[in-house]
């Protein structure tokens, strides 16, 4: 996946040479090296007197960086900085990144992310990416022409409509692709260079938007139905044409359109949606790690899901199809998974149920609320996908703990103002026996003398991942079974000692051996079913490992 302009997949001790000099090269946030230019690549490309006199490695960069991070205590602050960085110096930003990744990832994505979002228009500042509106209908080619690089590998794109727990962020929600790409590169080692963050601006409902003057995007109410199909329609053709070894991944789109364009496209590109997919496939791990902790099989587990949008039953399609590939039947493996929506539970008496929830839509008599759901159903797990914060009552997690000696419990709704229940009060009302998950990180607590790690169910452990192993083995589709096989990995990937402390995913430290590892999963999967267009090398994990871009200085000549 390099280009010839590219030097980051070339020994730092090679030669190169860019095609840009002076205040170009400096421009250039892949090219620029900033203060670590050396004294000779200052000669050779009309450097001197652009920077400052004094030549500094980059290990002195990244001190510099971090010291300033640290002295910045506005969680937004810190994005806005890390965000400069990245739009100046992508190398040394990846490089910071990479070294601090636990300390600085929840504040590039989830939870400070959204933050960003809605303030986005006040915190612009310069083009990262595309914005293609619905007033350029009749010319997405064109604009698609207008982004320089040739080679994009993986696209990122959302409209914008259900931006985290969030709602609608109308084109503010730019700052999800950029971010959601930004672990591709740190995560997985997609290079920079091949990825391209998009918003489609079809407008906004939200009332503070369409009258703020200072907002960015089209002060004009969503399109919807035909003209909306064939907007994001003519996006598609569009990509396939401009950039035909692109991997589309769909971001925050709301329910209602979501499983719709999932469906209409997946056979027909290469795409899948995180927040189906990606949160079903790290949703999994977490289930599969729990079970090491209680020692029982997948195919016995009852699950109940508060939140039936695109996230929960992503999961359940995911477990339904984990199930099946261990003997079950799909109609037993879909009896296991249950449903709460804002109203009641999803049981087959209902008429007022959308299309995505009807097969789940079991026989059984009608209940109103979670606690008497948990008590009738007696899951083994309970999983929050829905957006609401403060769901799991104490009441709730203490009825968990009564029908399941060690109760799965996972709080996933993002960011965590949006969480069902906190790490401490699932160990505390659980009397320390809780195998808790969330979405957004949660510091380790104490109970009755034991300390607890709780992990974070990030996306970021599977789908950047899935993105390297899909580009790298020009995979033509994305199929559930590469996520599942994913899942199996990173529950693989878990230590024992990981689980003692409550945590069910191995450190974020680890994150690059883990991506290499669910990419050789993932291309595994490509080759077994004829989906890969790349010659197969005879060790997969290897292979990804030397594919992964790194965030090091090359040597200009």
């Amino acid at each position: 996946m390099t280009t010839r302009s590219d030097p980051r997949n070339q020994s730092p001790e090679t030669p190169f040479h860019p095609a840009r000099r002076g205040i170009d090269l400096l421009r250039d946030p892949l090219l620029n090296k900033g203060t670590a230019f050396t004294e000779e690549e200052r000669d050779a490309f009309g450097l001197h007197g652009l920077l400052p006199p004094r030549v500094m490695t980059m290990d002195q960069q990244v001190a510099i960086l971090v010291e300033s991070y640290r002295r910045k205590e506005d969680l937004l602050d810190k994005f806005t900085l890390m965000r400069d960085l990245q739009d100046r110096n992508e190398t040394l930003f990846y490089r910071v990144l990479l070294d601090h990744i636990e300390e600085i990832m929840p504040i590039i994505y989830t939870p400070v992310v959204g933050r960003a979002c809605q303030e986005y228009s006040s915190i612009y500042r310069r083009p990262r990416g595309m914005f293609v509106s619905r007033r350029q209908r009749g010319k997405v080619r064109e604009i698609l022409e207008r982004w320089p690089a040739q080679d994009i590998r993986v696209i990122v794109v959302t409209d914008g409509e259900r931006i985290l727990g969030l709602g609608d962020q109308g084109a503010n929600g730019m700052g999800i692709p950029v971010g959601k790409l930004a672990l591709y590169t740190a995560c997985a080692g997609v290079p920079p260079e091949h990825t391209l963050p998009v918003t489609l601006d079809v407008g906004t409902n939200r009332e503070e938007f369409l009258n703020d003057p200072n907002y960015l995007g089209n002060r004009e109410r969503r399109i919807t139905g035909a003209e909306y199909d064939e907007f994001v329609d003519e996006f598609i053709q569009a990509v396939t044409e401009r950039f035909p070894k692109a991997l589309v991944q769909f971001e925050d789109f709301a329910n209602h359109n979501a499983f719709r364009l999932l469906e209409r496209y997946r056979e027909r590109i290469c795409t899948f949606n995180d927040d189906i997919q990606g949160t079903a496939g790290v949703a999994l791990a977490g289930i599969y790690s729990a079970l090491k902790i209680t020692g029982q099989k997948l195919v016995d587990q009852t699950i109940l899901f508060h939140g039936s949008g695109e996230a929960a039953i992503g999961i359940g399609d995911l477990f339904v199809s984990a199930m099946m590939a261990e003997g079950m039947s799909k109609a037993d493996a879909m009896a296991r998974c249950w449903f709460m929506d804002s109203k009641a539970l999803v049981e087959s008496s209902r008429t007022d149920l959308s299309a995505h929830k009807k097969a789940y839509a079991h026989p059984h008599a009608p209940v109103n609320d979670l606690l008497s759901a948990v008590r009738a159903l007696r899951p083994t797990a309970l999983i929050g996908v829905s957006g609401t914060p403060k769901q799991f009552t104490r009441e709730i997690v203490e009825e968990m703990a009564r029908i399941n000696e060690r109760p799965v419990i996972f709080a996933l709704s993002n960011p965590t103002s949006k969480a069902e229940c906190s790490a401490e009060e699932a160990y505390s009302w659980s009397e320390g026996r809780a195998i808790f998950a969330s979405g957004s990180p949660f510091p380790a607590c104490t109970y009755a003398g034991k300390t607890f790690v709780p992990g974070q169910a990030n996306n970021a452990y599977v789908f950047p991942g899935v993105g390297l192993g899909v580009t790298v083995c020009g995979a033509t589709r994305v199929t559930d079974e590469m996520f599942f096989e994913s899942a199996r990995t990173l529950a693989d990937m878990t230590t024992e000692a990981d689980r003692a402390h409550g945590c069910l995913f191995p450190p974020l430290t680890r994150i690059r051996e883990v991506s290499a590892r669910i990419a050789a999963a993932t291309a595994e999967v490509a080759y077994r079913r004829g989906l890969a267009t790349e010659p197969r090398p005879d060790d997969l994990v290897a292979h990804m490992t030397a594919a992964q871009y790194q965030p090091v200085y090359r040597r200009y000549g």
